[in-house]
């Protein structure tokens, strides 16, 4: 089956399940992935990791058999015996063996072999046994290595930050730094504040948990003031959604970063830039819309206020203690970019280099766990917390990992040269920033959740990303998948009912506000990322 087709077949199957059947993501994005993988032919598989591993002979000299090699991603030049590959009319074909001698000063190297004619646009393998070797592994092999190497990769991260987010809680830490906030910005700016602690407290915590915890106190004050009840609700959901999709370690922009190979510091950094602006926007069409209408308090909503009442009656933790583990990480894995990016040779950067992710967000989740200790409310056990935490942790890696392996076998059937060969126009940076946004936003409408929305996007646009040159660093291209999985949630979205169902709003109000709020943001924050990756590339030229 052709690649394309394959696709839009396993795309019908992820989104129909979970529309049509009710499936659980899980079950729908592996039987995406099973249908791939049994699908796509041994000679696909070979072609595209040959491609992976190939040299492609680019420049051609004056001088006979000396060219210019474009080496595969991540690849340095090499020297030695090599099997020349060339484009059939269905697929690579075997030319011949050949030997490539080391580069010149500028760059040539000489390829040479009995009776092998070199042309430009062909491929040099050292090893294709591999390709071959891959190629005749069954479908549910493949499924398993891709479902292993992502969980490899995020498995524990996640669950760390689950914890995190459940210390957090559990501590009165979220609630400090929702009070210092409120304090420091004034009740006349309380929904600005609401928004700030919604973006802070939702970089470790998922967004339902933050929407729990804040919407009380956004009651509070409409019962308080007995104006701008909109204002206030819809201030709790801008923060919480866009650090939800734009900054890890929650899961979306964890799992994409994973996949696109972006430094996790660069994506924190570039998440909580891109999430503030387009989090501003979402908040002056929400002071916009708490004008034009007019939405009150109901008397009973799906929330009792009194769960909340008495956090502040025990001890909480100091603002510096409640912030460190989320800004730790931030810190460290940044710093560590920042001074890799600018080439600083220093004690400090080699002591940084030492701490890769999973150490980052460890260090964060044992101080969350000593403050908890601590602080933690003697009417709630902390290991029931942890362990509901853990519980929930599991099924999102579950989905994730699936997710990674859905990816996987779609990158093996050769959807990257099938795209680019029917759409050239793919491998234009920007148009691919564009098809990203796109992809990714069409899935989220059709099936609801952000979250599968951006797991399934980068199946599709990781291959062609790493088949191609970008002209800006790849955390553009997650930023964007990430603002792709705003833009307009409606009844089949889970956030839609929770956020309407909690706040007492009818659907229609819910479209008109809380729809309409986060479909704004997540095209200011493209609009955002199109223009930073035109001034600012971060690649060198």
């Amino acid at each position: 089956m052709h690649p394309i087709i394959l696709l839009l077949v396993a795309m019908a199957i992820v989104v129909g399940c979970v529309i049509c059947f009710r499936l659980h993501a899980f079950l729908a994005l592996l039987l995406g992935a099973i249908v791939v993988a049994a699908m796509s032919s041994p000679t696909l598989i070979r072609d595209t990791e040959l491609r992976a591993m190939g040299y492609v002979v680019r420049s051609e000299h004056t001088a006979t058999n000396l060219f210019t090699l474009k080496p595969p991603k991540g690849k340095k030049p090499f020297a030695g015996d090599a099997v020349l590959f060339r484009q059939g009319n269905q697929s690579l074909e075997r030319v011949g063996d050949v030997r490539v001698s080391a580069p010149t000063d500028d760059g040539f190297q000489e390829i040479v072999g009995d009776a092998v004619e070199v042309k430009v646009g062909d491929l040099i393998v050292r090893s294709p046994a591999a390709a071959d070797s891959l190629a005749a592994r069954s479908f549910a092999e493949r499924i398993k290595d891709g479902f292993g190497s992502t969980c490899g990769s995020i498995g524990i991260l996640i669950a760390l930050a689950s914890i995190v987010g459940a210390c957090l809680l559990q501590s009165g830490a979220a609630d400090r730094i929702v009070g210092a906030i409120r304090q420091g910005l004034g009740e006349r700016n309380t929904p600005a504040a609401f928004t700030l602690s919604g973006f802070i407290v939702g970089i470790p915590v998922f967004f339902d948990t933050v929407f729990y915890l804040l919407l009380p106190l956004a009651k509070a004050m409409h019962r308080k003031t007995g104006v701008n009840y909109l204002l206030y609700v819809l201030s709790v959901v801008i923060g919480a959604t866009m650090a939800h999709s734009l900054v890890p370690p929650t899961p979306g922009p964890l799992f994409v970063a994973n996949e696109l190979e972006v430094d996790l510091g660069r994506m924190m950094l570039g998440g909580t830039v891109i999430g503030l602006f387009a989090a501003a926007c979402g908040f002056a069409y929400a002071v916009l819309a708490n004008k034009w209408w007019t939405i009150s308090l109901p008397d009973k909503t799906a929330t009792d206020d009194s769960q909340n009442s008495n956090k502040t009656d025990r001890e909480l933790p100091p603002l510096w203690l409640s912030l460190l583990p989320i800004l730790l990480p931030v810190v460290l894995l940044g710093t560590r970019t920042i001074l890799e990016a600018q080439e600083i040779e220093s004690p400090l950067t080699n002591i940084l280099a030492s701490i890769d992710s999973t150490m980052a967000i460890g260090i964060a989740a044992a101080i969350g766990l000593l403050m908890a200790f601590r602080y933690a409310d003697p009417n709630a056990p902390i290991g029931q917390g942890i362990q509901s935490a853990i519980q929930e942790a599991g099924s999102i890696i579950l989905i994730t990992c699936i997710g990674g392996a859905f990816g996987h076998v779609l990158r093996q059937s050769g959807i990257a040269y099938a795209v680019q060969q029917q759409f050239p126009i793919t491998q234009s940076g920007t148009a691919l920033l564009c098809v990203a946004f796109a992809i990714t936003a069409i899935v989220r409408v059709a099936q609801g959740s952000a979250t599968v929305a951006m797991i399934t996007s980068i199946g599709i646009v990781g291959p062609l990303a790493s088949s191609m040159e970008l002209p800006f660093d790849p955390v553009y291209l997650a930023l964007a998948i990430g603002c792709g999985s705003k833009p307009m949630p409606w009844m089949n979205d889970s956030g839609f009912w929770v956020v309407g169902r909690m706040s007492g709003m009818t659907e229609r109000e819910t479209l008109s506000t809380f729809s309409v709020c986060l479909t704004i943001m997540g095209i200011a924050g493209f609009a955002a990322v199109l223009l930073a990756s035109q001034i600012m590339p971060l690649v060198s030229q």
